[in-house]
Formats: C-alpha cells, sequence, structure tokens
C-alpha cells in the first residue's frame, strides 16, 4: 500500500478534484498530456496550464494561512514535502479547517490551525473556473485573440521598453564626441584655454562611459528578451506539432522538420543587434536634424544619400524576396531527400538505388547554391552602394563645408562636427541590405510557421468533452466510410459493425483491405468522413482523445520505438510504473528471451528507431510496453 500511495500525483489530484468541484470534470491525462512534466508529475510551474486545459485559471501568490480569505476558497496549499492539499474552508472562529488530503482520498477532514501551518510552505493557487460567453451575448467589437508570435513578444514589452531607452540614450551620447571636437577648433585652438580643453575632455569621457554602459545593457536586455521568447514559441510550436491531427500530418517529414527550423530566422531577427539597428532607423532624421543646426544647408548632401540608399533597398526587395523564397523552398526539399534517405538506407543499398539519391542531393544543392549566389549578390550590391555613397558623401560635405565657410556661414568646427554625425545618420542605411534579408527571411519563415500553427489540434480548446474515465468496450462502427486525406478512393465504405464488451474478435482480409485503418479510426487518429464510431455509446468526438488511447491497448502494424533503452521505450507514456510490473509484463510479452541474454537486462540500448533489435523485438518490445499500463481492453 506504501509503494502505491507514494506515486500519488498530489498537485495533479488537487486539480482533478477542482474540476469536479466547478463542474468542468477532467481525468489526469486530459489535463497533463503534451505538457512536459517533471518524473511524470505535475509541477507547480505547469500547474497554471494544466488548470487552463480543464476550464480553469489559476494563480500562484505567497501568503500566510492566516490571511487567505474564505470568499477565495477553495485553493491549493503547497506542503513543505513537495505535495499539495485543498484548503475547503475555515470554521467560525477560523481555529480550524477543512482540508483534503490526497493520499486519504476526496474525504475531507478538520485539522487545527497549528497542525496545517506546519505542512504549509507559504504558497498557493487560488483557482477558479473561467467564464465563457454563450451564443446569446454575441460580440459587438470585433476583438482579436492573442496572436501566437506577437502575443508572446509582449510579454517582453517591459524588457523592449527598456532597450528603446538604452538605444535613445545611445543615440544621445552620440552627439557628445562631434560637440567636443567643434568646440576644440572653434573655441579651445584659437584661444589656446587649455583648462576648458580638460573640462570638456571629462565631460566626454563620462558621456562615452555612460555610452559604454547602455550598449552593454541594451545586449544584456536584447538577450533576455530572446531567451524567454525563444523558451515560450518553441513550446508552443512544439506542443501544436505534437497535437496536431494526423489528417494535418505533412506529407514529409524532413520538410517539415526544416519548416520548423526556420523559426531561428524568426527568432535571430526579433532577439539578435537586428533590434538594435530597427531602432536606430528613426534617430537618422535626429542626426540630420542636428547637421542643420550645425552647418546649415550642409545637411541636404546626407538627406541625398539617405535618398538614394532606401530608393535602391525598395528597388532590390522584390528579385531579394524571390530569391529568399525560392531557397527556402529547395532546402526544404533537400532536407526532406536527406531525411528520406538515411531513415531508408537499408533499403537504398538493397535495391541499388544510390545513384537516384545522389542525383537527388545534387541537383538540389547546385539549385540552392545557384539562389544563394543570387542572394548575396543583390545584398552585396546594397553593402558596396552603401559603402561608396559612406565615402561620397565625406567628400561631398568637405567641398560644400569649404564654399560655406568662404561665406563665414559655418565654421570649422562645425564643418567637422557634420562629417561625423553624417556617418551616424548613415550607418543605419548601411545596414539595410543585412536588415532587408533578415527581414525576407524572417517574414517567410513566419509564414510557414504560421500555417503550422494554424492546423487544427486534436483536442479542441476551449470544448467540454464527457468525463468518461474507464472505457467498457462497447465499440460500434455506424454506416462509416473513409478516405486517407489527398486519396480519391476510399479505404472503406459504409461498414457496419459491432463489439460487445468482453467479445474477443479477430478482423481479417486481404493487403488493403482497412483492417489498419479500423484500428486508427477506433484510436481516434483520424475521423471517419462519413458515419458514426461509437465507445460506450459516445460519439468519438465526444471523448477527449487521451482517455480513449489510455483505455485501449494497441500495438500498430508499424513499430516504431526511440533512442534509448528497453526500458526508456516500456515506460513511454507511463513514467511512473514499477519494476515488479515492468518485469511480470516482459516475461507475458517475450521480452526476456533477449534481454535475459544481454549484461545490460532491461537497458539494452536499442538505437534510433530500435534499428539495434530485430523486427519481432521490436514488436515484443512495444508489447510490453502496452502489458505494463494494462489498459481496460485491447
Amino acid at each position: 500500500m506504501q509503494a502505491e500511495t507514494s506515486h500519488i500525483d498530489e498537485l495533479l489530484e488537487c486539480l482533478v478534484f477542482l474540476t469536479r468541484f466547478y463542474g468542468v470534470p477532467n481525468s489526469q491525462d486530459a489535463l497533463t498530456t503534451g505538457l512536459p512534466l517533471v518524473s511524470g508529475r505535475l509541477s507547480t510551474a505547469l500547474f497554471s496550464r494544466a488548470a487552463e486545459r480543464g476550464g480553469l485559471s489559476a494563480r500562484e501568490v505567497i501568503q500566510p494561512l492566516e490571511q487567505i480569505s474564505s470568499l477565495l476558497l477553495p485553493c491549493v496549499l503547497q506542503t513543505r514535502n513537495g505535495g499539495a492539499c485543498i484548503l475547503l474552508e475555515w470554521n467560525e472562529e477560523r481555529t480550524q479547517a477543512r482540508v483534503i488530503f490526497p493520499q486519504a482520498g476526496d474525504a475531507a477532514q478538520w485539522v487545527s490551525l497549528a497542525q496545517l501551518g506546519d505542512e504549509y510552505n507559504g504558497r498557493l493557487f487560488y483557482v477558479k473556473r473561467q467564464f465563457k460567453f454563450d451564443e446569446r451575448s454575441p460580440k459587438v467589437l470585433e476583438t482579436r485573440d492573442g496572436h501566437w508570435f506577437w502575443s508572446t513578444l509582449f510579454e517582453s514589452r517591459g524588457i523592449y521598453r527598456d532597450v528603446l531607452v538604452a538605444s535613445i540614450l545611445i543615440n544621445l551620447f552620440a552627439i557628445a564626441s562631434p560637440l567636443f571636437t567643434m568646440n576644440v577648433y572653434d573655441k579651445i585652438v584659437p584661444n589656446l584655454a587649455f583648462d576648458s580643453l580638460w573640462v570638456l575632455a571629462v565631460g566626454a569621457m563620462v558621456v562615452f562611459t555612460f555610452d559604454f554602459v547602455m550598449r552593454q545593457l541594451r545586449s544584456y536586455f536584447i538577450d533576455i528578451a530572446g531567451k524567454k521568447s525563444d523558451v515560450l514559441l518553441s513550446a508552443k510550436i512544439f506542443a501544436k506539432v505534437m497535437g496536431m491531427k494526423m489528417e494535418s500530418r505533412p506529407a514529409s517529414t524532413g520538410a517539415f522538420a526544416k519548416h520548423l527550423q526556420e523559426f531561428e530566422s524568426v527568432r535571430e531577427f526579433f532577439t539578435s543587434a537586428t533590434v538594435s539597428t530597427l531602432i536606430d532607423l528613426p534617430f537618422a532624421i535626429f542626426f540630420l536634424f542636428i547637421i542643420w543646426i550645425f552647418a546649415g544647408v550642409m545637411v541636404v548632401v546626407p538627406i541625398i544619400a539617405i535618398l538614394i540608399l532606401v530608393a535602391y533597398s525598395f528597388y532590390i526587395q522584390a528579385p531579394l524576396k524571390q530569391s529568399i523564397e525560392e531557397g527556402s523552398r529547395l532546402a526544404s526539399q533537400k532536407n526532406a531527400n536527406l531525411i528520406e534517405s538515411i531513415s531508408g538506407l537499408e533499403t537504398v543499398k538493397i535495391f541499388g538505388a544510390e545513384s537516384m539519391f545522389q542525383h537527388r542531393w545534387e541537383q538540389a544543392v547546385s539549385h540552392i547554391s545557384t539562389w544563394g549566389v543570387q542572394t548575396r549578390r543583390i545584398t552585396n550590391s546594397m553593402s558596396s552602394l552603401a559603402s561608396y555613397i559612406q565615402q561620397v558623401v565625406t567628400v561631398g560635405l568637405v567641398i560644400v563645408g569649404v564654399y560655406q565657410i568662404s561665406e563665414g556661414l559655418v565654421t570649422m568646427g562645425g564643418m567637422i562636427a557634420a562629417v561625423m554625425l553624417s556617418s551616424r545618420a548613415i550607418a543605419p542605411m548601411v545596414q539595410l541590405s543585412v536588415l532587408s534579408t533578415r527581414y525576407n527571411q524572417a517574414k517567410s519563415a513566419l509564414e510557414i510557421l504560421e500555417k503550422i500553427m494554424m492546423t487544427p489540434g486534436e483536442q479542441e480548446e476551449g470544448r467540454q468533452y464527457i468525463h468518461h474515465p474507464v472505457i467498457q468496450g462497447r465499440i460500434e462502427f455506424e454506416n462509416v466510410s473513409f478516405k486517407y486525406p489527398g486519396m480519391e478512393s476510399s479505404t472503406l465504405h459504409n461498414i457496419n459493425l459491432r463489439i460487445e464488451p468482453g467479445e474477443k474478435v479477430a478482423i481479417i482480409g486481404r493487403i488493403g483491405a482497412g483492417k489498419t485503418t479500423l484500428e486508427k479510426l477506433l484510436m481516434g487518429l483520424y475521423r471517419p468522413t462519413d458515419g458514426l464510431v461509437r465507445l460506450d455509446g459516445f460519439e468519438l468526438d465526444q471523448l477527449p482523445p487521451t482517455i480513449i488511447r489510455r483505455n485501449i491497448g494497441c500495438v500498430p502494424q508499424d513499430v516504431t520505438l526511440f533512442f534509448g533503452s528497453v526500458r526508456d521505450n516500456i515506460m513511454l507514456g507511463n513514467p511512473l510504473v514499477d519494476d515488479a510490473r515492468v518485469l511480470r509484463a516482459a516475461k507475458r510479452a517475450g521480452v526476456t528471451n533477449f534481454t535475459n541474454r544481454d549484461p545490460n537486462g532491461l537497458d539494452r540500448q536499442i538505437g534510433e528507431g530500435g534499428r539495434q533489435l530485430s523486427g519481432g523485438q521490436r514488436q515484443s518490445t512495444c508489447w510490453l510496453a502496452l502489458c505494463s499500463t494494462i489498459p481496460p481492453f485491447w
């Protein structure tokens, strides 16, 4: 008995109870499937995400036990031993509390305030049911739910605000050097005012020091924002991939993996020095204004230069976008060929298809190189033009400045300051080539990721499923027809089938008759094109997919194992299973026939995809994983 209670996930049990309490009952699987559980248990960091899945909202606070208001009960108290309990109510004197301890079941008990205080660690979760509008209260104003990408960046708005403040100060400090130079030439040198020289020098050094500090802080803030966004966005994308419907599964695994890697382009654009360049662009106008103050009409020279650079930047956008998109498509195709050839390397060798795959690879690489050269040629032309114009601007300013000095309109120091400031005004424009390339790459990648994130998920968000944790096994197929996505012909046509609990049924047929398809429909991996599939009288869509698969034992026709040991694959989806049950199941599935001959036993490494096992051994391992969970029926 002690061994069983040690496996109780107290925090998760508390959440399951609260879903029943608030009238939105959910099972443990429905609340946690797809969450990055720690050793198979719900952590406090994941509690709010799990609660949201159950139609609840949770907020963690630090609060003394005596200050917990009765109006906010029930709440989940965290205990000193890493567990949790539910505080239901206080007595009138607030000397006792009615509490549910998960290890004692759902029975509530009264405990003294002192006893509860000894267990309580000072942290708790306030939980309430999410309010949802129905069809009787339509939206009057068009509102938009948080976008998966922009809403995540918006969470770092405070950090980006600090980046903006630091950038403003950095650009203001940039005036210090031209001001220092202008005053030295115009005031210090003619009057040999050495005391003033040192005062100006000290002031300039102070400004330069602050500039250095601000640059370091800006880089630090950008890195922090990037790390935060990277973690959140990566989690969202992978969760979407794991939860997508099989109908939405891409045709090519390799191309799909390449599309997911495109996230790197998006992340780099919003979490790198690109952000600094974007912020610095508007300050070009500020520096032009300062040049006008110092040197009057000399500002026309950098203005013309900036207009030329901006015009050329717009001119190259169309060919640059095309080359980047073509390169991205070819890279996806190359990656698809790579993954496919490596995955089926044995088959390639057996059928002597090395030449064909080599030809595909070299052809893809050749086309990618061609478009890559075009992309670099376009961006290099922008960089070369920017460098050329920057040099011409310096010469032009000096020429115009000499004429202005001869007419007494500008001082020598003013001309030099204008030359120095012109480089700061044009510098962001010089980065336009790099900025344009990264922007187009990020835009293309974001469009691809947007399509992925818009694919429908298996478990519809906000839907209230029927709480039916234990399936008895009554199976009904009523006029079921089905065809796989992209296929013209139906795999199943008007199937009617009924299996009662406890019946043993074998379905046999020729190759391609639809036996495996029946299994996939029953497991909820696909939905029938027409007709209904029922379990225990419930239409399959009314039950959470996690409950269906937890209750039905299934060994697929094509067994896929994962890198690691035999034990790791046995514990897939059930990391808390004890060794005694695993050993009993291993004997039953025949796995001990080959693990007992290995010195590592169940810790024997099987390689990626289980390649170090034979086909029969892979089937046995999959049977063992099934037997260790003991589903109600299979």
